[in-house]
């Protein structure tokens, strides 16, 4: 489980404080630092982030209406194993906006696209080569996120954050060096695909990026039975 101090949890108010400690521990079940099935308690959580159980509580319980945790009535809470299904619906939904995101993109005519996603990808390179997969995963997510942006639909890229929590923990289980270069190299073919203001071939492009989704879950399946329903 990753540290964090006090400091990086309190705040005004309990909402501010259970806010906090959702995003804590979100990235610590999402990045598989606390594992499925792994069990966690209020008192120690409270413990370690230096607040009352109040909050925790209510970042628990926001969390099990997130499909992470599972909290069993005078019994352990635990990590929720993943679901394959969830997987699968989050990729839909991610797939269906960014498909939309990537057309509208390399429909538009800017002249600083073709710079600011180089400079990315260049980063991406940087990450992997050192073999740093959590930075590459910081910088993949960018990228996305940068795509809606340039295409001027920031907020699409909110709705997929707030439903792709299931298919980032199987891309967790399984980024290393060669799907980090894999990904790169689809990540250039889409970006050669909106400088060349091809919508269909950016389309296409990103159609197969996200389709490795359902080979990485058949994967994590396969290799990490006991983490998934």
């Amino acid at each position: 489980m990753t540290e964090a101090t006090s400091a990086d949890i309190t705040g005004s108010g309990e909402e501010t404080m259970a806010m906090r400690v959702v995003e804590a521990l979100r990235d610590d079940i999402v990045t598989m630092a606390m594992k499925p099935g792994d069990v966690i308690s209020e008192s120690d959580i409270a413990g370690r982030y230096g607040v009352s159980r109040q909050p925790v509580r209510e970042a628990f319980i926001r969390l099990a209406q997130q499909g992470l945790l599972l909290i069993r009535p005078k019994r352990a809470t635990v990590v929720k194993k993943i679901s394959p299904e969830g997987v699968r619906q989050s990729r839909f939904i991610r797939e269906s906006i960014e498909v939309e995101i990537i057309r509208r993109l390399a429909s538009q005519t800017r002249n600083d696209v073709p710079g600011v996603l180089a400079a990315l990808i260049g980063e991406q390179e940087e990450a992997s080569a050192a073999g740093d997969s959590r930075r590459f995963h910081i910088l993949d997510e960018l990228f996305h996120r940068t795509l809606a942006r340039l295409a001027g639909v920031e907020y699409a890229w909110q709705l997929i954050d707030d439903h792709k929590m299931q298919l980032d923990r199987v891309r967790y289980l399984t980024l290393g060096v060669s799907s980090a270069q894999r990904a790169i190299a689809e990540h250039r073919e889409i970006v050669d695909a909106v400088n060349r203001h091809d919508p269909a071939a950016a389309e296409a492009a990103m159609r197969a990026h996200l389709a490795r989704a359902e080979v990485l879950l058949n994967q994590t399946i396969r290799d990490f039975p006991d983490y998934f329903e």
